[in-house]
């Protein structure tokens, strides 16, 4: 009796054991038939069944894997993310091609699900098609007339820069953190567009709000970010920081909901205040309009977009330069003596200064260039098919420009890897800018606020040189090192910083 049990054991087992191998051969062989490389698609790296290239890449240094992978695969290239294809562009001349030669196949962004999650296809940042056009003039349009990108808006930013120096002041040049502190003078300016006023730094509210927005950047970035993009059936039931995103955004929103609010009680529609208050006005203008894209969902999505836009990259690429300053004072000094043969230190700079200073013009940008803020721009996809680099992109497929493949290519740069001012001077010493400067990308899809960012960051860096000298503390040596996420961040650090007035 015994034997015929262990007999109808072992026949069970056996029966399992064939189930699941039959099962996993299934499962490989249905995945590798599916996910097959079309007939004319772009090369790429060998696949995982099931996962993709997800592990392929070093998700703290993605934009450095994929601009490897183009050494090897071309500057059009493949990566499967998941159960979805992915193509990499990179080099000067393949991303001028798609995002401005072929530029109307690229306007819409991805419907990715921690976008989805977050935006619901409104703002202007990750909406596609008529929302994206209506309210993507409407913000350029209202922000200008509040001086966005205009001479009106240097008294505000210079201004800010007074309250930022007197809280790096306190310091009295021992060394400390100046990662709150530049995100909340920053945000400031694009605080008084949206909401109508500044943010006091000891507000532990707002200190709140600025240490969410960095955590997003950096979870978004992250491998946990694309597994649940390329799983979201079935990662979102499971704990990890695509829950922690949520729950940021969440708070987010009721704050900039609480603002909103506040604007209801006090508006004036014959005097709006600020971008709040023209939106407001509009929802009430286009009610029951066929094409009417404004409500109160929509503009609470598009402040976050502006509002997170307008402070991240110009606060980190000045992080970056206090470090680069510190790193090479023979170049704060050749700025600061140019600054003080210009502007003097009696008065504070202007855009209309910035034709005579060439040397800090381009040390400036070699900032930008070197930082390479926002390595992998953001995402497009393809609404048609279209032909690139001689190879067939179907519609529907993902599109990652890798404009660290244009910053840094050795064929666009003298010294690509070494922080080199030289890059933006012609032998006349005059500022030239080269093609291959695109940190805020191209095309229709270019960063809605790259003129306020560069009034930004040539009255705050001017400022700061003029009045200023950035140090290492005792015995420390400028590190830098990156956080990679959607921008690419300095490593928290501590600075001294010593007025040159004293």
């Amino acid at each position: 009796m015994d034997s015929v049990f262990s007999l109808i054991r072992y026949c069970v087992d056996w029966d399992f054991k064939s189930l699941l191998l039959f099962a996993v051969v299934f499962i490989i062989t249905a995945d590798f038939v599916k996910n097959r490389r079309p007939v004319g698609f772009p090369p790429g790296p060998r696949a995982l069944p099931i996962v993709g290239n997800i592990f392929t890449v070093d998700h703290t240094r993605t934009h450095e894997r994929l601009t490897q992978l183009a050494g090897k695969y071309g500057d059009v290239y493949t990566l499967r993310t998941g159960q979805k294809w992915m193509v990499v562009l990179s080099g000067l001349e393949v991303l001028k091609e798609a995002l401005v030669i072929q530029g109307d196949s690229l306007t819409d962004r991805p419907e990715l699900p921690l976008l989805v999650e977050r935006s619901r296809g409104l703002g202007v940042l990750f909406s596609n098609g008529h929302i994206w056009r209506q309210q993507r003039r409407f913000a350029l349009s209202t922000l200008r007339y509040f001086g966005f990108g205009k001479k009106s808006l240097e008294p505000v930013i210079l201004e800010e820069f007074t309250h930022c120096a007197e809280e790096f002041r306190s310091y009295k040049g021992k060394p400390f953190n100046p990662h709150l502190v530049v995100n909340n003078a920053v945000s400031n300016i694009i605080c008084s567009l949206i909401f109508g006023h500044r943010f006091e730094y000891s507000d532990e509210t707002f200190q709140k709000l600025m240490g969410m927005f960095d955590e997003v950047v950096t979870i978004q970035g992250s491998v946990s970010a694309e597994l649940y993009n390329s799983f979201p059936a079935l990662v979102r039931y499971f704990p990890g920081p695509h829950q922690r995103i949520k729950q940021l955004y969440k708070y987010v929103k009721d704050f900039i909901r609480a603002e909103i609010n506040k604007h209801k009680q006090t508006l004036d529609p014959a005097e709006p205040r600020d971008y709040i208050d023209c939106y407001l006005n509009e929802i009430q203008t286009s009610h029951g309009q066929d094409d009417n894209t404004f409500d109160v969902e929509n503009l609470i999505v598009c402040t976050l977009d502006l509002f997170g836009a307008g402070t991240e990259t110009t606060s980190t690429t000045l992080r970056w330069a206090f470090l680069y300053m510190a790193k090479y004072p023979e170049i704060q000094e050749k700025v600061q003596a140019e600054i003080d043969r210009v502007i003097g230190q009696s008065r504070q700079p202007s855009m209309e200064d910035r034709a005579n200073l060439p040397y800090t013009d381009a040390v400036i940008h070699e900032i930008q260039r070197m930082g390479n803020i926002v390595p992998l721009s953001l995402p497009h996809v393809t609404n048609r098919d279209i032909q690139l680099g001689g190879y067939t992109i179907p519609k529907g497929i993902l599109i990652t420009p890798n404009l660290t493949s244009v910053l840094f290519d050795k064929n666009e740069w003298e010294t690509p890897y070494t922080f080199n001012p030289g890059h933006f001077l012609n032998e006349e010493g005059k500022f030239v800018k080269p093609a291959a400067f695109i940190p805020f990308s191209a095309g229709k899809r270019l960063c809605l606020g790259e003129n306020l960012a560069k009034m930004e960051l040539f009255l705050f860096f001017t400022s700061f040189m003029q009045h200023f000298t950035f140090s290492m503390p005792a015995g420390v040596k400028p590190s830098m090192e990156y956080r990679f996420g959607i921008t690419l961040a300095p490593k928290d650090y501590e600075i001294c910083v010593n007025s040159r007035h004293e």
